[in-house]
């Protein structure tokens, strides 16, 4: 009889610390009275003074664009044409914003979204030369990922435009332990770090600030109840298997 009891209690412990609600696992569930607005380029991020900027001028006349693009250190003296070489001059931007670009001098592009950098300077670029095209790139734009996610990490980004949930499926989406109404994200913006709280269990979340993660952004996953629980348990197996193993002995003596 005895037995009978520790077997149930057991299972009672087993399906309790087992059990999680539907709600608590499925992403953006259906709710009353919320449009979704989110709009990438209202939550574009903004280029910000660390960045590194890979940027290179194209025109009709190529010889035009020579100033604006410095030749490789690679290419020696061959006088090789920027068009022929793979190499994109890299810009810093400094501590005040600013980039020093051939031709213009200093200019700040700290601030604006790299669309808005990228029409300015071709507006500026256009005073030398007819019809330029500018291309951007921001060379050093990653995330970073941690907690209760299948491969925590940082990663490194082609573009400036990828959400969390794109995010979180590079790291390979949350394990069935981690807390999706609580997603930490931590962003740094003119050196003061802010903390922003996503509910992906909410189709709200498509319309959070940070759906759109800006440059060094960190995204963390809590872990939920269970999993701190099972931490716990995982420390200290060797007592409660000893703990268990003399209340076993103990009943066994004293039903005899």
């Amino acid at each position: 009889m005895n037995k009978k009891i520790l077997y149930f209690v057991l299972l009672i412990s087993i399906v309790i610390s087992s059990c999680a609600s539907r709600k608590d696992l499925i992403y953006f569930q259906p709710a009353d009275s919320i449009a979704l607005i989110t709009n990438y380029e209202n939550n574009a991020p903004k280029l910000q003074p660390g960045d590194i900027l890979a940027i290179s001028v194209t025109a009709d006349d190529i010889r035009a664009t020579q100033p604006f693009n410095p030749i490789s250190s690679y290419a020696g003296n061959t006088g090789t044409l920027q068009s022929a070489n793979p190499f994109i001059p890299t810009y810093a931007i400094d501590n005040n914003g600013y980039i020093d670009f051939p031709k213009l001098g200093k200019v700040k592009l700290a601030g604006r979204t790299r669309t808005e950098a990228i029409d300015y300077l071709r507006n500026e670029v256009s005073k030398f030369i007819v019809s330029p095209g500018i291309s951007m790139e921001v060379r050093n734009f990653r995330i970073t990922v941690l907690g209760e996610v299948k491969s925590p990490g940082t990663y490194s980004i082609s573009n400036d435009r990828i959400t969390i949930l794109e995010a979180l499926g590079l790291a390979g989406d949350l394990t069935i332990n981690g807390v999706r109404k609580n997603v930490l994200v931590i962003r740094e913006q003119n050196g003061l770090k802010s903390e922003y709280r996503v509910d992906l269990t909410s189709r709200d979340a498509l319309n959070s600030p940070v759906y759109y993660l800006a440059q060094n952004d960190v995204v963390y996953v809590e872990p939920n109840g269970a999993r701190v629980q099972s931490s716990k348990y995982t420390q200290n197996t060797g007592v409660f298997v000893s703990v268990a193993s003399l209340l076993i002995t103990m009943i066994s003596i004293l039903t005899r």
